[in-house]
């Protein structure tokens, strides 16, 4: 049977129109990894210190999905960006702006000379005339000072003709017109307006096709120039990619309310799993693993090897059968040294007396221990930790680092103190949402103090910026010091040097950095030192750091037995995950 018979014909189901490389089955691709949805979100927290601001859309234009999952979906983005660039080319063939742009210079002028100003103005505004400036129409609208005299009116007319004078300025150095047709002035408005219409759409198509981001397109400014059928396929996809942003949304932890996109615990940990995956995995050329070999020490963990019994082992720790093993081994030796001491049965059989078990014989397995860490991160939120986005890396690498103790060292202890001008406990839910505080003084030189005894003295009426390391140590060591273990450390995260401290009930907020500041910053350093707590400072990179800076954190390292480390923002969390777990090597050999 041919297809060309004309009773197959009749049997066929009709045409069936599909687009090229279109699958339903592969949106979304069932082998590509899902977009991080919750990486987004928290992404945006990190920034922003809030999800209420962060709507649907924001959230569609944030997640990446890879656009070959979405490659002929609906109709082609390149065929509309083809349209709307043989669109542009049309209009710039076509029209020229000079015609335009002499009738908006004539138009100012005529205007200019048709009015009557007051003659104690009358220098003013002959003077605006000249310099064709908005703002010195309206300085002298301002000095008028009846905004409903006839010569106000016409002054307002008069900036509104020079505004359509800028307008084809603008559109004649902006675009290459090569036609031949004049234009109007209101022509020559509309059609900039239609260009730079064309350039948006145009930009957001070219991002759509490169990160899969249909969102961003503004399908009713683009309704304008495509055909319906091609919105409709457009409205289509972004329906498909919205339901799919969302059902992703809620099976990583994001509940939106009213307020916005809210993170669950889920969402936090599957952030903090996706940046230990991050950091690890750039560090896998270089590192074979993060821990070391079993280490022999008194501990609970058993392991294969042993050693001859000493005094003082715990028998608990006796290998039974290698014991047993060198004790027959030992009788056997003495017999035949002494031609054995042999006892005859009643049945005539020979056989050996089982020997004694002797402290020589006995093997221990070797042990372990486990050591416990308690870390403090002080994380800086002072007004300068703004410039650059510090603030974020700094909230990465507490995340990471948390991420990596519940992961790795479950029986560790960490916590999080937020310091500015005072010094705050964080939990780790909190630290998305912490943002440097904003600079509420502009002086070069600030000298203040602040009586906290006072009842009526609270932290809303300080200024918040300043950085207080002093008291982010004092909370440290309250912290630390309950813990029971003698590993401790904190991991002190900053970019210069202390700028506030306490004497006693006393706040001073001392700025450029004084001595008095550091000296007491300084004392609190050592009273951790003499209670086993160990100070790491890692300075972040700033434009305003001098030779001070990196003095200080020397001198508070040196004198707490610690470490200082010197990295660019984007690799803190890096540097201190490292660090961390070299710590626990050295503990732990």
């Amino acid at each position: 049977m041919s297809l060309n018979d004309p009773g197959t014909r009749s049997r066929l189901g009709g045409l069936i129109h599909s687009y090229q490389r279109y699958d339903p089955k592969n949106f979304p691709s069932p082998t590509a990894p899902p977009p991080d949805i919750a990486g987004a979100a928290m992404e945006h927290m990190m920034a922003f210190g809030s999800l209420r601001d962060l709507t649907p859309e924001e959230l569609a234009r944030a997640v990446k999905i890879d656009p070959s999952q979405i490659a002929g979906l609906g109709p082609s983005l390149d065929a509309i960006a083809a349209m709307l660039k043989a669109r542009r080319e049309k209009i710039l063939s076509t029209y020229e702006t000079e015609a335009a742009l002499q009738k908006a210079t004539d138009a100012y002028r005529d205007r200019a000379k048709g009015l009557s100003p007051p003659p104690a103005l009358r220098e003013k505004f002959d003077k605006a005339v000249r310099s064709e400036q908005v703002r010195d129409f309206e300085r002298l609208w301002y000095q008028v000072g009846d905004e409903t005299s006839r010569f106000a009116k016409d002054l307002l007319n008069l900036t509104e003709r020079l505004g359509d004078k800028y307008q084809v300025e603008e559109l004649a150095s902006k675009y290459p017109f090569s036609g031949r047709t004049a234009m109007s002035v209101p022509e020559a408005i509309e059609i900039k307006e239609e260009l730079e219409a064309i350039d948006r759409l145009l930009k957001q198509i070219e991002e759509a096709m490169k990160n899969a981001q249909i969102g961003i397109i503004d399908l009713e400014e683009l309704s304008e120039f495509a055909d319906p059928q091609q919105i409709a396929g457009l409205n289509e996809l972004q329906r498909q990619v919205q339901e799919y942003i969302q059902a992703l949304a809620a099976q990583q932890g994001l509940e939106q309310t009213r307020a916005g996109y809210q993170l669950t615990p889920a969402a936090l940990r599957l952030f903090q799993g996706k940046l230990l995956n991050e950091v690890f995995d750039s560090l896998k050329a270089s590192r074979t693993g993060r821990h070391t070999g079993p280490i022999e020490g008194d501990g609970p963990v058993e392991l294969s090897k042993t050693k001859p019994y000493e005094f003082g082992d715990s028998i608990t720790g006796m290998d039974v059968a290698q014991s047993f093993v060198n004790a027959w081994v030992r009788a056997g030796t003495e017999a035949q040294r002494h031609k054995g001491t042999q006892e005859s049965c009643s049945s005539g059989i020979r056989a050996f007396v089982p020997p004694s078990l002797r402290p020589s014989d006995i093997e221990i397995h070797r042990t372990r221990n486990t050591p416990r860490c308690a870390t403090c991160v002080l994380l800086d939120m002072s007004g300068s930790m703004r410039h650059g986005g510090q603030y974020v890396n700094a909230k990465r690498m507490a995340l990471a680092l948390d991420g990596l103790i519940r992961r790795e060292y479950p029986g560790d202890f960490v916590g999080f103190i937020e310091m500015y001008t005072f010094a705050r406990r964080r939990s780790v839910a909190e630290i998305p949402g912490l943002l440097p505080r904003p600079v509420s003084l502009r002086q070069p030189v600030v000298r203040l103090r602040a009586d906290m005894s006072r009842p009526e003295m609270n932290e809303l009426q300080i200024p918040q910026h300043f950085t207080n390391i002093q008291h982010a140590l004092r909370l440290a060591r309250q912290m630390l010091t309950v813990q029971d273990t003698p590993n401790r450390q904190v991991m002190l995260i900053t970019d210069g040097l202390p700028t506030a401290h306490f004497e006693d009930e006393q706040l001073y907020m001392l700025y450029p950095p004084d001595p008095r500041t550091e000296e007491a910053t300084m004392r609190e350093a050592l009273l951790a030192a003499r209670e086993g707590i160990t100070i790491n400072v890692f300075l972040l990179p700033g434009w305003w750091q001098t030779s001070e800076d990196v003095q200080f954190a020397h001198r508070m390292a040196e004198a707490t037995r610690g470490r200082v480390f010197f990295t660019a923002g984007k690799d803190l969390d890096r540097y201190v995950l490292w660090d961390y777990v070299n710590q626990r090597r050295k503990i732990i050999a």
